[in-house]
């Protein structure tokens, strides 16, 4: 919606013009956000919006189930943690993808990823051999890390990270999980 203030124009020349075309662009970037959501919009429109200066857009293309995987890809590298979470979070992104995800310098990434229920086993097998403990604590405690893995961690370096491998093998075998 555009508000058009009545001001003086001798005083404040060229602000009206200021005024609408901001309006105008904030009211585009809303157009592309919709668009960049909607699993009905054609891929290469996506991979247009997935370069847009906006960070909420390229955040929506990131959210979008109907991304082609190079686009999710790509948008893993982005310099915005808000569309890295949401690649890591979109149920459409591949084992690839999950990988890449886990090797980021940013904590907060790898332990989005380590916590997804949805994430590769793969991603998670990475992630039991981060430098960070609290990555590892989350994947001894992620629903689909693999036996073999959380057979691994029960030897890590920090008894927490320990006795979560364990509890979670222990509720697997006995069939509670």
């Amino acid at each position: 919606m555009i508000r058009i203030m009545q001001l003086p124009i001798s005083l404040l020349p060229g602000l009206l013009v200021l005024v609408i075309s901001t309006s105008a662009a904030a009211e585009n970037t809303i157009q592309k956000m919709r668009a960049a959501r909607l699993p009905s919009t054609p891929a290469a429109q996506l991979q247009i919006y997935a370069s847009d200066p906006d960070w909420r857009v390229r955040r929506e293309v990131a959210s979008n189930r109907r991304a082609p995987q190079p686009i999710l890809r790509a948008l893993a590298t982005d310099p915005r943690s808000e569309v890295k979470i949401a690649v890591a979070t979109n149920l459409a992104t591949d084992e690839a993808t999950f990988l890449l995800l886990a090797d980021d310098p940013d904590t907060t990434i790898r332990s989005v990823v380590a916590r997804f229920e949805y994430v590769a086993p793969a991603a998670l097998d990475k992630l039991a051999r981060d430098s960070d403990p609290d990555i590892r604590l989350e994947v001894a405690r992620a629903f689909n890390t693999q036996p073999a893995t959380l057979k691994i961690l029960m030897d890590d370096e920090y008894e927490s990270v320990q006795q979560a491998a364990a509890h979670s093998l222990a509720s697997r075998e006995a069939g509670r999980r």
